[in-house]
């Protein structure tokens, strides 16, 4: 009998349970793994070894492969993929799943399960992951039927990728990935299709026509570059300044005209203002959470001031806050299509609403001088920002330097920005690797506090390992700066447990083998920085900070400095 090669993919095969995962990974596509190997998942390992279209990334730390997996997600817009091993492993991939589900990125973590006949007895870092993960995974699942795998993994990358994207878990007992079965490889995944109807687009449209001072608000997960750029025509033919949500800055041109800043921690006042003066909120993919919304203050709950069209392409997601008067369920690439498409049937002067926007941001966004040479972190994101690539990619974590990030880069690519909206400290680094591992030909620049870079210090490891040569900079206050602001700000006087003493950052990295300057002026950044670049490897830099200095600007004991709001870490 003959077949084609359209259907020669899908003929029966006989395979060991580990084997048919790794078939089920090829034929959905996937291109790189990370993980801590386990002893849980061994047979899949060795199937791994035959699998050329895989490339195998080992970190040192499972919170790490699991912040690369999610990172993968959102460079790609497909699927990361991580294997944790059982109890442990899975606890401390744990982080990963909550940024992922938080920051709304597809991502899949594969753990392995003690064996089959001893499910239930508590055997050896047994853990029930139905139960554990639950409430940070859109699905959880278990095969002990290996024949069973091609389904429930198809359905993983269905559910990990559509509505309102997110991490599923796997978990592959141990005797199953042995037990030898006949099976058909799945087809690959496909994205599902959720376009705004013709009636939608039309109220749509009048709304937006009618408002005097419309305001766009971009944020969430399943963007792309074209979907980015439809946005920006649409934003453009009907003359809307744009505002985009935390961390995800890089969603609008930061230096387009009708771009007017980010909302979240530290957020210009100018925004606060265009909001609350807002006749209309066009919402796109944002969940209108509390970064969003200040503390769901910022808008009037239930019922906005302003009138409000939310598209989601979670129906779960509209209504459930805030009184909407067009709810849309749709993706924001099916969205961006169709708003793009849309032509005006006036033009709306709103040459005054957006250009004020803009300047404002424009104004909050640029670093003041220093003419004392010392060293100031906004003042040196600031110029980098100028220097760097339109396409450099900057990632962080969480804490108190972030604000400076998010303040002074200007980005200006979609993916250019990989930050946390969960809050994750040592989230920056392992991202930055993934970034680099992705897009070699691209600056990348992974911005760490020393609390933040400490949590993912180890992978300088993983970095000098693969020859992943990305900069971190290392901004040291010796103190967990986010949470010294809070305690000084509603302890005066009462700082505890957020002193740090670090190791010598340089000599650190330099153990590794990677190259590491000490920066002690501020005019001697950026000839490091170049330095850094020249070297080829992995680098990083890093320089001190007053923490008090910073914290009494936070707490808007300095001028033109915004207060940013009460979080766990920023």
């Amino acid at each position: 009998m003959l077949h084609s090669p359209q259907t020669e993919h899908r003929l029966p095969v006989t395979r060991t349970g580990g084997q048919l995962i790794v078939d089920c990974l090829v034929a959905h596509g996937v291109d790189t793994v990370f993980c801590v190997p386990g002893e849980s998942y061994l047979t899949v390992l060795d199937a791994l070894r035959d699998a050329p279209a895989i490339r195998v990334i080992v970190g040192r730390h499972e919170a790490s492969v699991a912040n690369m997996a999610e990172a993968y997600g959102k460079v790609t817009g497909r699927p990361g993929v991580c294997f944790v091993t059982r109890g442990p492993g899975a606890a401390q991939g744990a982080i990963g799943l909550h940024t992922a589900t938080q920051d709304c990125t597809p991502l899949i973590m594969f753990v392995g399960q003690v064996p089959r006949d001893k499910l239930g007895r508590e055997a050896s870092q047994e853990m029930d992951f139905r139960a554990f993960f639950g409430s940070t995974s859109k699905w959880v699942t278990e095969i002990v039927d290996p024949a069973r795998a091609p389904e429930q993994i198809s359905r993983a990358f269905h559910m990990a990728v559509n509505g309102r994207p997110g991490p599923v878990v796997i978990s592959i007992p141990e005797d199953m990935q042995d037990e030898v079965c006949t099976a058909l490889k799945p087809a690959p995944y496909k994205l599902a299709s959720a376009a705004p109807s013709a009636d939608a687009l039309a109220e749509l449209e009048a709304m937006v026509e009618g408002a005097e001072r419309p305001l766009v608000i971009l944020g969430g997960g399943g963007w792309s570059a074209q979907a980015v750029d439809e946005i920006r025509g649409f934003a453009e033919t009907f003359n809307l300044p744009v505002v985009t949500g935390f961390r995800r800055q890089d969603l609008f041109d930061n230096t387009h005209p009708n771009y007017v800043g980010n909302i979240g921690l530290g957020t210009s006042p100018a925004v606060i203002d265009l909001v609350k003066r807002a006749d209309l909120l066009l919402v796109v993919g944002e969940r209108l959470g509390d970064m969003t919304t200040q503390g769901y203050t910022l808008i009037d709950f239930p019922r906005p001031r302003q009138k409000l069209i939310h598209i989601h392409p979670g129906p779960e997601e509209l209504g459930v806050l805030y009184e909407t008067d067009l709810p849309i369920t749709a993706t924001v690439r099916d969205f961006a299509k169709a708003a793009a498409a849309l032509t005006p049937k006036s033009k709306v002067d709103r040459a005054e609403w957006i250009e004020g926007g803009h300047r404002a941001y424009l104004a909050f966004s640029t670093a003041p001088a220093t003419d004392d040479g010392k060293l100031n972190a906004g003042r040196i994101i600031a110029e980098l920002s100028d220097r760097l690539p339109a396409d450099a990619v900057i990632t962080n974590g969480a804490g108190l330097y972030t604000a400076n990030v998010h303040r002074y880069h200007r980005y200006r690519t979609y993916g250019g920005q990989l930050a946390p909206l969960s809050g994750a400290m040592g989230y920056g680094f392992p991202a930055a690797l993934t970034a680099k591992l992705m897009h070699p030909e691209r600056t990348v620049v992974c911005y760490a506090g020393d609390g933040c870079f400490m949590m993912a210090a180890q992978e300088l490891a993983t970095a000098a390992m693969y020859g992943i040569a990305v900069i971190v900079v290392v901004i040291d206050n010796a103190s967990y700066g986010s949470i010294r602001f809070h305690q000084e700000k509603y302890f005066p006087d009462r700082v505890i447990a957020t002193d740090l003493v670090n190791p010598d950052f340089v000599a650190l990295a330099k153990a590794y083998g990677a190259y590491a300057e000490r920066v002690e002026d501020g005019e001697d950044f950026h000839a490091a920085f170049a330095r850094a670049q020249a070297s080829g490897l992995p680098a990083l830099l890093t320089f001190r900070q007053d923490v008090v200095r910073d914290v009494n600007a936070a707490l808007g004991k300095t001028a033109n400095q915004a207060e940013p709001a009460k979080a766990d870490a920023i």
